[in-house]
């Protein structure tokens, strides 16, 4: 089975300052360049994120500035080591091309596309829409302050597809893809599939980065 690629960042997206999920958040601290900061996560949403991972449908990838420090983010969120898309220290603007890349990168080699980063993920315009071509890509922005929310889960859960040995026996016409757009488009409401990574309405700036917490790396 092709399995989809999830390009998976962390601050806004995992880490975030007001995780929600109906829990108390969870936090630890994570250490990268010398300084130590503050991470905060829901842990329901790691629970979906170990099982997708353990049902083997979806590979994950690392796609973040933690890239380099990803063995942290393994030790707080409970998670084996999983594949980073690139292995140095990147600044912003190089990580924000870094990504992109990897995204396309994906998508040439054939296979799906879910890509979730609370910033570089473009909702509309030319690379939008040269991403989500032929619905091989599922884009997600979540708001930074908030992070990856059940809906969101649930449209990534839709677009990765079921082993054949877990599908059920009805005949089903709807892909996968088809799924996780119907769930985008109930979420944002309206007939027309709107930009994915929209669900939240625009974007919040979330939390000022101090020293001891980091929500948007």
């Amino acid at each position: 089975m092709n399995r989809p690629v999830w390009l998976l960042d962390v601050d806004g997206v995992i880490n975030a300052s007001r995780p929600g999920w109906g829990g108390p958040p969870r936090s630890g601290t994570a250490y990268s360049g010398g300084d130590a900061y503050r991470i905060r996560w829901a842990p329901a949403l790691l629970d979906r994120i170990r099982a997708l991972h353990r049902a083997g449908g979806v590979e994950i990838r690392w796609c973040s500035t933690w890239c380099a420090d990803a063995d942290q983010m393994e030790r707080l969120f409970g998670l084996p080591r999983l594949a980073r898309a690139w292995s140095e220290h990147l600044s912003a603007t190089a990580a924000a091309t870094a990504k992109l890349t990897a995204a396309r990168d994906v998508l040439a080699q054939g296979r799906r596309l879910i890509w979730t980063d609370d910033v570089e993920v473009p909702a509309g315009g030319p690379v939008h829409d040269e991403l989500t071509a032929g619905g091989r890509a599922l884009l997600i922005a979540p708001s930074p302050g908030r992070g990856l929310q059940p809906e969101h889960m649930d449209a990534i859960e839709a677009f990765v597809p079921t082993p054949a040995s877990e599908a059920p026996c009805s005949t089903v016409d709807a892909t996968p893809a088809d799924e996780a757009l119907l769930i985008a488009r109930r979420l944002l409401g309206g007939d027309l599939p709107p930009p994915p990574g929209t669900v939240d309405g625009r974007r919040d700036t979330g939390p000022t980065r101090i020293r001891c917490d980091r929500f948007n790396r």
